[in-house]
């Protein structure tokens, strides 16, 4: 499924910089903090903290993978995703507007490519966009039209207090594709109520969700992912299940969770509590074992699920 990226619903990571600022609770074990702050020791993250920009080499890798169009179509019969970014945000307000201007010529020229622009900060989308337009023509009056064909732009939502918040900024960017990264998963998040609007109104077109990767992760409880499968099913959005994480359900085996002994292992509620607790809120107790993000795969309930929006 992928190319040049092992997340399993892009085929290219670009990262025209580096860097960037916790803003909620999905933040708080922060992959790209990890890799790049403490282990590389490239970048240092947090408030204040300077973004550095990428190499040209690295900018120019778009290119070569625009020019590749006609190969990878004819092999996949489908055009090429592009996840920008993953060790950044594009929407980041410490970033260098010049620098965004420069993403968006590049984005411009790629027509061949479906640009993935996913952000924690969709509050300032529509604002930078209109801005990055501007600075590349200098001129209002020249302003390329938008939405362009060939730009996705997504909002990372882990609750229902950020459904609630983000989803209906994200709902006012004029967009090809509007989608959501429900990863990490934190609890119950119920979208039916405006965000699965009839077709002839802006809505949601993709979920992704997934449970939390890392040292530190917190487990999904199933019927959070079990209820958003169901609510793309009946609305008509495609729904893809990209990983359990760290921690699965133990068993049953028929279902596609395994049952690993001699690892950690925690009950949880339907509101995430822990199921042990006599004050735990909640219901519906479920044993997750932590077996691993390999281990844990990325099956709900025996089925893979790798819905996508048409592309442009």
């Amino acid at each position: 499924m992928t190319q040049n990226s092992k997340i399993e619903w892009t085929d290219h990571t670009f990262n025209p910089w580096i860097g960037c600022q916790k803003v909620g609770p999905g933040c708080d074990h922060c992959y790209a903090e990890s890799m790049m702050a403490d282990r590389l020791k490239k970048v240092q993250w947090g408030p204040g903290a300077e973004r550095v920009r990428t190499s040209p080499a690295n900018w120019k890798q778009p290119l070569a993978w625009n020019a590749a169009h006609d190969k990878f179509f004819s092999e996949h019969g489908r055009r090429q995703r592009v996840f920008c970014a993953s060790l950044a945000d594009v929407f980041d307000n410490a970033v260098d507007p010049a620098w965004r201007a420069d993403l968006f010529r590049l984005i411009e020229a790629t027509p061949n490519l479906d640009w993935l622009l996913l952000t924690k900060r969709i509050g300032n989308a529509h604002q930078m966009i209109g801005e990055a337009l501007i600075t590349m023509t200098g001129d209002t009056s020249l302003l390329p039209s938008w939405p362009w064909p060939n730009v996705w732009i997504g909002a990372s939502i882990v609750n229902q207090a950020e459904a609630n918040r983000d989803i209906p900024k994200l709902l006012q960017v004029p967009a090809r594709v509007r989608f959501l990264s429900m990863e990490p998963l934190l609890g119950p998040v119920d979208l039916r109520q405006a965000h699965f609007a009839p077709l002839r109104l802006p809505r949601v077109d993709w979920a992704i969700v997934g449970g939390e990767s890392g040292t530190d992760a917190r487990p999904m409880h199933p019927d959070w992912a079990r209820d958003l499968r169901d609510q793309c099913a009946t609305a008509g959005v495609p729904f893809l299940f990209k990983q359990w994480g760290e921690w699965v359900p133990r068993g049953p085996e028929s279902m596609g969770y395994p049952v690993v002994d001699d690892v950690p292992r925690r009950r949880i509620t339907d509101v995430g509590h822990n199921g042990q607790d006599l004050a735990a809120e909640g219901g519906n107790d479920v044993w997750m074992q932590r077996t691993g993000k390999r281990t844990a795969g990325r099956q709900l309930d025996g089925v893979q699920h790798d819905g996508f929006p048409e592309a442009s």
